[in-house]
């Protein structure tokens, strides 16, 4: 069943039974960042987050291209701010990736066209991204004589190389998804067009699992590229200790025992 919803013009919402979709809509710039979107995903996704109907979340954006970045007509003017005030700017991006970061549930990127600047910060908050085949992605800052943010730097260099890393944040050029998808960057490739339905069926497969041992698998693989082994272990004893107490371990121990599949989502919010 599918539910159409609109919290803001800037971001269009609708779910597909436990998969809520959220559209980055503003097609006629490409996707850029608007004030609008600024001020609904973060409240989208904490009313996702108190939902118990929903399990997994989809970020896309409007028509074929998933999101530009910044506007650079909104940049142009910041310039004229005090230095305080540009700081204070930011932290409307940073707030939008924090929103994707914190949220217990997953967070799966499909992206068609490309993901530029903020854009591909957009995208690599996200838990998994979906690509298609002729989409890119692309750093860019350096191009118009600024420095990246959203986090962008930080989350590439969890799977690319120093010098990699070096070279796409100083020349901003378009990498291209399959070489994202052989350096390891991205979970899925699809033809054009196909990313939406593929992170979808994705999502869908996620939403049949535990909803709380999924909340704790997705801060040990956040929190994993931070902490030392022994911190670590001491994090991933402490939720084990949970899980084995929590009613979804039960249930799918019984299931494994019986032979028959878990019904995780009876238990979902309880």
């Amino acid at each position: 069943m599918s539910t159409n919803l609109s919290p803001s013009p800037a971001l269009l919402s609708e779910q597909r039974g436990a998969v809520l979709i959220l559209t980055n809509n503003n097609p006629g710039a490409r996707n850029a960042l608007s004030l609008g979107f600024y001020q609904a995903l973060p409240t989208a996704l904490a009313n996702a987050q108190a939902d118990p109907s929903v399990a997994v979340i989809v970020l896309t954006g409007a028509g074929d291209f998933f999101c530009s970045g910044g506007d650079l007509n909104q940049l142009k003017l910041r310039r004229t701010l005090p230095a305080a005030q540009r700081a204070e700017t930011l932290e409307g991006l940073h707030t939008l990736i924090r929103s994707i970061r914190h949220c217990t549930k997953p967070v799966i990127a499909a992206i068609e066209g490309g993901a530029a600047g903020a854009g591909m910060s957009l995208a690599f908050a996200c838990d998994m991204i979906v690509a298609a085949r002729d989409a890119f992605f692309s750093i860019a800052y350096c191009k118009v004589g600024l420095t990246p943010d959203g986090g962008i730097t930080q989350f590439l260099s969890e799977v690319l190389s120093r010098h990699l890393l070096v070279e796409f944040s100083m020349t901003g050029d378009r990498i291209g998804s399959e070489r994202m998808y052989a350096l390891g960057a991205i979970n899925r490739l699809t033809e054009r067009g196909g990313a939406l339905p593929e992170a979808i069926a994705l999502a869908v497969r996620l939403a049949q699992g535990p909803e709380r041992a999924t909340a704790r698998i997705k801060t040990l693989c956040q929190a994993a590229y931070d902490n030392d082994a022994e911190t670590h272990m001491l994090l991933e004893a402490r939720y084990m200790v949970e899980s084995q107490g929590d009613t979804e371990s039960a249930e799918g121990i019984a299931a494994f025992l019986e032979k028959r599949p878990a019904r995780f989502a009876a238990l979902r919010g309880k």
